[in-house]
């Protein structure tokens, strides 16, 4: 899309910028630092609002000083009517001599993809096909029914137990997948009916808070892989050394909360299997309480009732055992897949880049095929996922050959591996790091 596409007529005398001023108004550390950021070349001060922002303050508060075109119209299905309630936050717009993007960004590679999402649109590579997504829910609920009905039916010995065991644990995620399409507002043309599934798939199927993945999320894919920005890197350096960078300086300072040379050892049995049952367990009901989401609350706690009496009446003591292996199994399923495609790639602090090479950095994808579509929810196009968040994800192979064609014209590399070099590549990226840290933290 250009840069003038989509323009609404402004403010008879609107103030004209320069990014010059821009970067001087809203420069880091300042404590006259201004809110500001530019959508469409249209200057906006979001001080008073930034707080308020459904999608969270943070992510605001990363692309203050910068070109937010490209992260306004990927988080957000409806532009035209964000636009109305932003209209009331414009101070001005870029001087007509201005470039549409920071002069420091890559300005052809920002054109030719707006062009490309301009096309996409065309194509109808938006929209859902809603009957493939209810599919999906369908052969969710069917493998919860078959995991208790197992054990109802086979009793509670190891075989019938273990059985159970896998057939929610693949529910279970699989209905983490569906969720992520719903958070992403891509099952439905209508965002009301998106919220609203997402609030049963995620709170009662689930158990987990629908806002607080929104608020944890949206952070990610604003800036992932950004130290101090990206919520799904928080755990450096207190259980890992990340990136190049990063460890070395970790190093330097003499910084050893773990030793972090033999992290690709310890990785097998920390963040995989603990994850979901100790961090994001505590985490989902500290945020709702701490914000007092308290019909999000209910919602959760309908699912560990549900739970908890079917699991009871079936297993009795067991319950806690049979919960606790669940969630295990589940979170190692989740953080494999999900840290494939994000953790051998780029680490480090926020580098101001646009959208494209910002996303890109960060991502990787593994190789199509029916078994690797269905097991990583398509995140295996997580190169497609990251550049449209909000497309279904049925139509990631769709887009894929001009992603492919973008990134050949501008000398970008794009990543694409099996899923067993993926997972390989996990460790090695945590093997490297560490060896990088032992070397700073013993010599310099």
């Amino acid at each position: 899309m250009g840069p003038q596409e989509g323009r609404e007529a402004g403010p008879p005398a609107a103030r004209r910028f320069t990014w010059q001023e821009i970067g001087l108004r809203t420069k880091p550390g300042d404590p006259q630092r201004q809110m500001w950021l530019v959508v469409d070349r249209r200057v906006y001060d979001v001080g008073r609002f930034y707080r308020r922002h459904p999608g969270g303050a943070r992510i605001l508060q990363g692309h203050i000083g910068e070109d937010a075109t490209d992260a306004f119209h990927a988080f957000h299905v409806d532009c035209t009517l964000v636009k109305k309630f932003l209209n009331s936050l414009m101070i001005g717009e870029l001087a007509s001599d201005e470039p549409s993007s920071e002069p420091s960004k890559n300005k052809q590679l920002t054109e030719d993809f707006r062009e490309l999402r301009a096309t996409v649109k065309k194509m109808g590579l938006l929209k859902p096909n809603t009957f493939f997504f209810l599919s999906l829910l369908l052969h969710i609920l069917l493998l919860e029914t078959a995991a208790w009905f197992t054990i109802w039916y086979f009793g509670t010995s190891l075989l019938p137990f273990t059985a159970s065991l896998i057939l929610l644990t693949v529910s279970q995620v699989q209905a983490s997948w569906l969720q992520h399409d719903l958070g992403h507002l891509s099952v439905f043309q209508k965002n009301k009916w998106n919220r609203l599934l997402h609030k049963f798939v995620m709170c009662h199927l689930i158990g987990a808070s629908a806002k607080w993945w929104n608020l944890w999320h949206s952070q990610h894919h604003a800036k992932p892989n950004c130290y101090s920005k990206d919520p799904d890197i928080n755990l450096h350096p207190f259980v890992f050394a990340l990136g190049k960078k990063l460890s070395v300086e970790l190093g330097i300072k003499k910084t050893k909360y773990m030793p972090y040379n033999h992290q690709h050892k310890y990785f097998f049995i920390t963040v995989p299997p603990l994850l979901f049952p100790t961090y994001f367990q505590y985490h989902n009901f500290y945020l709702v309480i701490k914000k007092r989401f308290w019909v999000e609350l209910a919602c959760m706690l309908s699912f560990y009732i549900r739970f908890f009496f079917i699991c009871g009446s079936l297993l009795g003591l067991n319950s806690l055992a049979f919960y606790l292996l669940l969630r295990m199994l589940e979170s190692s399923w989740f953080v494999w897949v999900s840290q494939m495609n994000h953790l051998p790639m780029d680490i480090d602090y926020d580098k101001n880049l646009d959208w494209v090479s910002s996303q890109l950095q960060a991502t990787c994808n593994v190789h199509q095929s029916l078994f690797n579509d269905w097991f990583t929810g398509h995140l295996n196009f997580q190169i497609e996922h990251h550049l449209f968040p909000s497309m279904p994800r049925h139509n990631f192979w769709k887009v894929a050959p001009l992603v492919k064609s973008l990134c050949s014209k501008h000398g970008i590399e794009y990543q694409c591996k099996p899923l067993q070099t993926a997972f390989a590549d996990i460790l090695h990226s945590l093997k490297d790091a560490g060896e990088l840290w032992l070397d700073a933290y013993l010599h310099k």
